[in-house]
């Protein structure tokens, strides 16, 4: 073998150990705890805490992911989003992953207890439990309601950034979590609808193999109205945000409502595409303005 291919076999490696971590996912979850920590300390945090913070949460969202693809390598060959994902497609030995994997949290665990407290680092360890034992191991191939419940793994991160900046929880922290949670379904159901036919090869029970899209559609709306109002009450009701947010948070849940609402009335696929694209923006700005609100 050439030295070329040596170094083609590494590379190759080496994208196969990052696609383990889900890099897109992590990049929000990174998003949503750094919210909870500017928001905790009213400005960018301690230089030491927030880097514990980015590289601990990198660690623990990655190592969850890759645990992940450890449990569902045979569920992921029967899907064509995912089987190409390096155990299901036999690239990587499930034993790397699951090593690999359980190395990540050990060292999140790690990171999050020296550069901040052991509340974060515990909480981020709660989040891969949730998200490798509630949701991927117990709900996902057995209730309709696997991604409702399931979605309590990502609404975790707000939880780990305010603990690491101020060792407890407070209700703002709570308001962030509760946003995630309510805001998971109608975006993942948006995904459901428009690979409804992989779910339902793979015997996944997703809500709109199980229950149909019009059911599916409907219910995106409500959680949609529930998490845009949810995200008003973060700065009536906490009384944590200013009028910065405020506004910027009525306009988001305005535009997240039209597109669910869009969604009911055209029944398309293209329409579950534009929500589900919309949701991800959303989410990133509504965070970014909780931040810029806070700075202030």
């Amino acid at each position: 073998m050439t030295t070329s291919e040596h170094r083609q076999s590494f590379a190759e490696l080496a994208s196969d150990y990052i696609a383990l971590t889900k890099p897109r996912i992590m990049s929000l979850l990174l998003l949503t705890a750094l919210t909870g920590a500017v928001l905790a300390a009213r400005g960018f945090p301690d230089a030491l805490v927030a880097s514990a913070l980015l590289v601990g949460g990198a660690m623990a969202s990655g190592g969850a992911s890759a645990l992940n693809h450890w449990l569902e390598d045979d569920l992921d060959r029967r899907m064509g989003r995912t089987k190409r994902r390096p155990v299901a497609a036999g690239r990587m030995n499930p034993r790397n992953a699951l090593a690999f994997g359980l190395l990540l949290n050990a060292g999140a665990f790690a990171v999050l207890s020296v550069g901040a407290n052991t509340l974060a680092a515990g909480l981020a360890m709660v989040g891969t439990l949730l998200y490798v034992v509630l949701y991927t191991a117990l709900l996902k191939r057995s209730t309709v309601h696997n991604i409702v419940i399931g979605g309590a793994a990502g609404a975790v991160p707000p939880l780990v950034g305010w603990a690491a900046v101020t060792g407890g929880l407070s209700l703002p922290a709570w308001y962030l979590f509760a946003i995630v949670f309510f805001w998971t379904p109608p975006h993942f159901w948006a995904l459901a609808i428009m690979i409804k036919e992989d779910y339902a090869r793979a015997e996944v029970p997703m809500l709109p193999v199980v229950e149909g899209e019009e059911r599916t559609r409907q219910s995106i709306l409500l959680y949609s109205i529930l998490v845009s109002t949810l995200s008003l009450l973060l700065a009536v009701a906490s009384g944590a945000m200013g009028l910065i947010y405020l506004c910027g948070a009525a306009v988001l849940g305005a535009g997240l409502t039209w597109y669910a609402v869009r969604l009911s009335l055209s029944r398309t696929r293209a329409a579950a595409w534009s929500l589900y694209r919309y949701s991800l923006l959303y989410l990133a700005l509504l965070f970014t303005l909780v931040m810029v609100d806070a700075s202030f």
